[in-house]
């Protein structure tokens, strides 16, 4: 029968340096002449959280000395994990050695070596070692393993040092390295080399980005990527910064290639965000490009406006104040910087209390729009406008389950103009409005807990604009949907109001099924007394009555999600058109999109436009994916952008190939295509190996 001793520390005198208590079971445990504790069969030692196991410990007191027979198998507090043939240890399992042993970090990353010297309890120096991430099979070598004379794990760093080290692929040297140091997989954050990634660009051509990664402390690190080839020279950046009250991230690059010789080619891109005090918010943007082409070129991002910020905002549970000041600048062929325009302003306050039985809300704002160009009208004018409004609304529900609300408001505007004759240069305007709203919910259970809700909704509402006629400068892009389909105004902005009375009538109907399953369906228009002139052909709300709005959703259990939008006429000629249907499974992200906008000058839209957009994704095994995206322009019927991708990673290696396609409008431009590879060596990076388990080994 297994016996069972524990020893305490006040029992033996060589361990009472050390803190905790030792314990020790085994089948057999005997004292010789020579005062050794001998412990034999099934043997296990614990200590301060380690926990030992071997066939035969003998603890020399005389020598404060521990000699293990093995098999051995230790483990510390920390999960890291030692197995050897034999050790000469102290008691502490802080010095000594280890002779056939294996290291196991993280349960990722083995090292297996002829020896292994235990120093000061933080230091494990394995001697003619092979580290690897891989599955380790009799008569075959590893995918990928690192054969070093020496390593040196540094416990408290939680740094691998390799001496005199060579890369293997299935036991072919591939490279060699005098030196060099790798984190241990329990490091979340360690300044070296990240995963290169090979790109190739019909641009560019072949080039190798080699990411470097520097820890500046707890909460700051810098990226640095050199990005070499034939035809580019570039070197990357990334700062990041996080702090209690807030953080910072900057991104940035500085080129020069053959694509314009001579020239020093680079961009910006940084953000942040200070909280000054409980719902008091500093923040700031910052885009900028050297040339409409850098972005692009180097494949950072396809936007042709860049836009840099800096807002203030305050919030209370009744309040809101803010200030915003912006920059903007265009690489559109048809627009022009000073003209967009590239200085933007504003500053708002605004309030609300319970008052006469509803809700009061009153406040104040201030913007200014300045253009830089020369000369009069459209491309140089000026403007800058102050006004304040106030307003009151109440609900209530009546007999029946009708639900009642209403409410009026005012606001009140001053505006100056300059640069632009077909307005005065000071106008002051007015526009009261009052509104009320009834909804009629009626609410059926059915079979199986399915709950059916069906709502008529009535609004009516009246506006009037006194004072001169102003520019619309924040409201020429407008959208009808269920939104605002009851709303006061459809403008979003403060330029342009409705005029005049108007009716809204709409229906909608919910469904919600046991299973999970939802639908949900709107419809409505809008009659007007007279038509209001101010909304483009494309809005579908001009005229005396609004075109219908239609617009469905549909949630099911399966993680499958549709949405569609629809503005049409009584012809059945559609305007605005919009649908997307996604799939989201653990192994499945998909998602198709349809936009469908006509012809909007107003909008800056000269002529209609038509596009699908496909995105997926596919875990096809647990070691297998599959990822394509794609924009097609069913108006010019020609694609916009494609991309493929594949990716395969087993327990210790990630591989990813992707291929993508941009083609352009300009007859003269030719398409362009980039290549990518990135190949990572798991089992070093705070990543881990991931959810991937090892390969069998097959006789």
């Amino acid at each position: 029968m297994r016996g069972l001793l524990v020893l305490l520390l006040a029992l033996w005198p060589a361990l009472a340096s050390a803190q905790g208590t030792a314990s020790l079971v085994a089948d057999s445990v005997t004292v010789d002449a020579a005062g050794r504790l001998i412990a034999e069969g099934n043997v296990e030692a614990f200590y301060d959280g380690s926990r030992l196991s071997a066939a035969r410990i003998v603890y020399d007191q005389a020598a404060d000395r521990l000699s293990i027979d093995g098999p051995i198998f230790l483990q510390g507090p920390d999960g890291e994990i030692v197995t050897a043939e034999r050790a000469e240890l102290d008691p502490r399992l802080e010095n000594g050695l280890l002779r056939g042993a294996r290291l196991v970090l993280e349960r990722q990353l083995q090292l297996t070596a002829g020896r292994i010297d235990r120093i000061d309890g933080r230091y494990s120096a394995l001697t003619r070692t092979a580290a690897t991430a891989c599955q380790v099979c009799d008569g075959r070598a590893p995918l990928w393993e690192i054969r070093a004379a020496q390593v040196v794990h540094d416990e408290v760093e939680r740094q691998l040092y390799f001496e005199n080290a060579t890369f293997l692929i299935r036991g072919v040297p591939v490279l060699w390295i005098p030196a060099m140091r790798l984190p241990d997989p329990t490091v979340e954050r360690a300044t070296g080399l990240l995963v290169p990634r090979i790109r190739t660009t019909d641009r560019l051509g072949l080039g190798i980005k080699l990411p470097y990664f520097v820890t500046l402390g707890p909460s700051r690190d810098l990226t640095l990527t050199p990005y070499l080839s034939r035809e580019t020279t570039s070197v990357e950046a990334r700062y990041r910064e996080a702090w209690l009250s807030g953080e910072i991230e900057a991104t940035g690059a500085v080129s020069r290639d053959s694509l314009r010789p001579g020239e020093v080619r680079g961009y910006l891109f940084a953000d942040g965000e200070w909280r000054l005090a409980p719902g008091r918010t500093l923040t700031f943007g910052l885009e900028a490009s050297s040339d409409p082409d850098y972005l692009t070129d180097y494949g950072i991002s396809d936007r042709d406006r860049l836009t840099s910020f800096v807002g203030y905002a305050a919030v209370t549970a009744d309040s809101l104040a803010e200030a915003h000041l912006a920059y903007h600048r265009t690489f559109r062929e048809d627009e022009v910087d000073g003209a967009l325009p590239p200085w933007e302003g504003r500053a708002a306050y605004e309030r609300r209390m319970a008052a006469f039985g509803g809700t009061l809300t009153f406040g104040g704002a201030a913007e200014a729009l300045l253009r830089t160009t020369d000369g009069t009208g459209d491309l140089a004018r000026d403007v800058a406008r102050a006004g304040a409004f106030a307003g009151w609304q109440r609900q209530a529900i009546l007999p029946a389950g009708f639900v009642l609300s209403g409410g009026g408001s005012v606001e009140l505007g001053f505006y100056r103009i300059a640069d632009d004759p077909a307005f005065d240069r000071t106008v002051t305007r007015v526009t009261p409005a009052v509104q009320a709203t009834l909804r009629w919910p009626l609410i059926a259970r059915g079979t199986g807990g399915t709950a059916h809700l069906l709502e008529p909704l009535l609004a009516v509402a009246w506006s009037t604009n006194r004072g001169g006629a102003v520019p619309n400068e924040d409201s020429a892009v407008v959208e009808f949907d269920e939104g605002n389909l009851d709303a006061l105004t459809r403008y979003p902005g403060e330029d342009a109001r409705e005029d005049g009375a108007r009716v809204a009538v709409g229906l909608s109907y919910t469904l919600i099924a046991a299973d999970g399953t939802e639908l949900g369906l709107t419809a409505g228009r809008i009659y007007r007394a007279e038509a209001d002139t101010g909304f483009d052909l494309a809005s579908g709300l001009n005229g005396l009555s609004s075109d219908w709005l239609l617009s469905a959703r549909l949630d099911l259990p399966l993680g499958i999600t549709a949405r569609a939008r629809t503005v049409f006429d009584d012809d059945l000629e559609f305007d605005k058109t919009e649908a997307r249907l996604a799939w989201a499974s653990p192994t499945v992200d998909l998602s198709a999109t349809y936009v469908y906008l006509p012809v909007a000058r107003s909008e800056g839209r000269e002529e209609s436009i038509a596009e699908w957009t496909v995105d997926g994704r596919w875990q096809v095994t647990p070691s297998w994916s599959l990822a394509a995206e794609g924009r097609y322009d069913l108006s010019d019927a020609r694609p916009v952008t494609a991309g493929f991708g594949v990716g395969w990673r087993n327990e210790c290696v990630e591989v990813d190939v992707s291929i993508s396609r941009s083609y352009t409008s300009g007859e003269e431009q030719d398409p362009t295509t980039d290549f990518g590879l990135e190949v990572s060596l798991l089992g070093f990076s705070a990543e881990g190996v991931g959810a991937v388990p090892p390969g069998r080994c097959r006789n």
